[in-house]
């Protein structure tokens, strides 16, 4: 009997496809116990936002027994968190807007426009990502208090505070990142060079080239660094921490702590602000999802 015939059989495309039913069945099962281990922590969260203070450490239910709204209520009125999250907005924003022009555009001319040097440039750029923040914090924060001409400093950065209590000091190390500036260059390297070469051709400018031709190509890579600049702006805590300390400056992290303080923790306002600050992380991801895994795939055939 061929393989073909045995193929045909009755009985060995009935083990074939229960096999198969199995495996897939195996892996929903996977999935959905993964899921729900990533889940119960966030959904814990959201249970207790909704718990009185008072109910916090009784019996451990998902479903309050008492559920209210008055965390909420605190979070905004005692952290001043109406405040914090224009304040964030307004750094991460800035940091969203300044590393998706900036930070493309010198990906752009890395990649389409060598320069004598460009290489060891590049690589010293890239070196700089892998020093950590902690060692930077210091001279980020005499850089940011000796601004000349800015919170009562004169010509030679002196006299006053810089950008100390502001958002431009909160948004200072963040307005263009190298991790940016090589995902740009990664995608503008594997790119096609025929358009920019025929561009020029008929006489365009290198900024018509960039702006006209590659900016609608790099919807999916601007999507990328804006998601990851925004992310890490929305989260950061120590450098807010160290160049802020009014709560006119103050970030939503930073807010988030007055619920923490003299060992007192208020978990239910807490747990309340934490699902508020997560919430525009969540809906900034959402409306460029498609974008973002668009980048990411290409960027991984492309690498």
């Amino acid at each position: 009997m061929t393989a073909q015939a045995e193929i045909r059989q009755p009985g060995v495309l009935r083990h074939r496809r229960r096999t198969g039913i199995r495996s897939r069945l195996g892996l929903a099962i996977l999935l959905i116990a993964a899921t729900v281990a990533v889940l119960l922590p966030f959904i814990w969260v959201i249970s207790l936002s909704f718990t009185p203070n008072g109910e916090t450490f009784g019996e451990p239910s998902l479903i309050p027994a008492h559920p209210t709204f008055e965390n909420y209520v605190t979070a905004f009125v005692d952290a001043n968190l109406g405040r914090a999250l224009i304040n964030s907005a307004i750094v991460a924003t800035t940091a969203v807007l300044t590393n998706s022009l900036f930070a493309v555009m010198a990906g752009y001319a890395f990649a389409m426009l060598p320069f004598p040097g460009h290489k060891p440039l590049f690589y010293l750029l890239m070196a700089t990502a892998a020093i950590p923040g902690a060692v930077t914090m210091i001279p980020l924060f005499l850089i940011a208090r000796g601004i000349p001409l800015m919170g009562g400093n004169d010509i030679l950065g002196h006299g006053g505070t810089g950008l100390l209590n502001t958002l431009a000091g909160v948004v200072l190390p963040y307005l263009v990142g190298p991790m940016s500036i090589f995902l740009a260059r990664q995608f503008f390297t594997a790119g096609p060079k025929e358009l920019a070469e025929a561009a020029r051709v008929d006489g365009a400018s290198e900024l018509r080239i960039f702006f006209s031709i590659y900016v609608p190509l790099s919807r999916p890579l601007i999507a990328v660094v804006a998601i990851f600049a925004f992310v890490a702006v929305w989260d950061d805590f120590l450098w807010p921490l160290v160049v802020t300390n009014t709560p006119a400056a103050q970030t939503v992290q930073l807010a988030l702590t007055r619920f923490m303080s003299d060992g007192n923790i208020q978990f239910g306002p807490l747990m309340a602000g934490t699902i508020i600050a997560t919430l525009p992380v969540l809906i900034v991801f959402l409306f460029n999802q498609r974008s973002f895994i668009s980048g990411l795939n290409d960027g991984a055939i492309k690498g």
